[in-house]
């Protein structure tokens, strides 16, 4: 298994480039990061090569989302604006060498339009995986639970799975996060057995509070050894809100380490 470090969340104690270090000093070999685009590609480049990291994973820019709007990728009046995040996006991933871009549907505030997003949402993802195939980046897409998204176009590991089905492009993947799917109450380990093929990147936080493994109810042994089976290849993404200093809330890789499970 391998794992990767988010730093959107994780050492939030401290300034965004002190970050890099932090999680090489703990051990991590990669990051990711949700939203890199108010940094300079130059000093995010520098941070990763300073400390031998790889970036594994970034996000579309998603517009409004995160601010509480309904977002970029699904929206029919804004296919003009996600083209031009996509290629922002491609800008970030070449230069850093990320293999993973990861598409946020976003959300649909009025149900009667939810179809007509969800084709939006659709036409969109194979646009951007026909501009990043061509150098090697797969596309992969999430479904974000409805309590704390009520109106997220995409709540369940089911609606991914048919997505996939409908578009059948080598070049998407799912992006499955442990937290999310939990809180919906989808069966995270039998998924990722049944599924690992399906998946381009996993990430994983407890459950509830969406804090490290140990802090909820999920028995993340099963879950790790779930990934480690399912013949899934990718990096395993920690994405959660540290419940102390991050470097406090590492047991869990501490056990991973002595059970020698984490290959890079």
């Amino acid at each position: 298994m391998k794992l990767s470090a988010n730093l959107s969340l994780l050492y939030s104690e401290l300034p965004f480039l002190k970050r890099f270090t932090a999680a090489r000093r703990d051990g991590f070999r990669a990051v990711e990061i949700q939203f890199p685009y108010d940094v300079p590609i130059n000093d995010i480049r520098r941070a990763l090569t300073d400390n031998q990291l790889e970036c594994v994973l970034i996000n579309v820019p998603a517009g409004d989302l995160m601010s509480g709007g309904e977002g970029l990728a699904s929206v029919p009046r804004k296919t003009a604006e996600y083209a031009a995040a996509v290629v922002e996006c491609l800008s970030y991933a070449r230069a850093l060498g990320v293999p993973t871009v990861n598409v946020l549907p976003g959300c649909c505030k009025d149900p009667a339009l939810k179809d007509a997003y969800l084709e939006t949402f659709r036409k969109n993802l194979l646009v951007t995986a026909d501009s990043l195939s061509p150098f090697g980046i797969t596309t992969t897409f999430e479904a974000i639970n409805r309590f704390d998204m009520p109106d997220f176009l995409l709540c369940t590991g089911r609606e991914m799975l048919a997505v996939l089905s409908d578009l059948k492009h080598p070049g998407v993947k799912a992006q499955f996060d442990v937290y999310h799917m939990a809180r919906m109450g989808v069966d995270v380990a039998g998924f990722i057995k049944r599924n690992g093929g399906k998946i381009g990147h996993i990430q994983f936080a407890d459950m509830p509070g969406r804090h490290e493994p140990g802090t909820g109810k999920l028995k993340f042994a099963e879950i790790f050894a779930a990934i480690d089976k399912s013949g899934y290849t990718g990096w395993a993404g920690a994405e959660y809100h540290p419940s102390k200093e991050t470097s406090a809330t590492l047991r869990w890789m501490r056990t991973l380490e002595k059970a020698d499970v984490l290959t890079y």
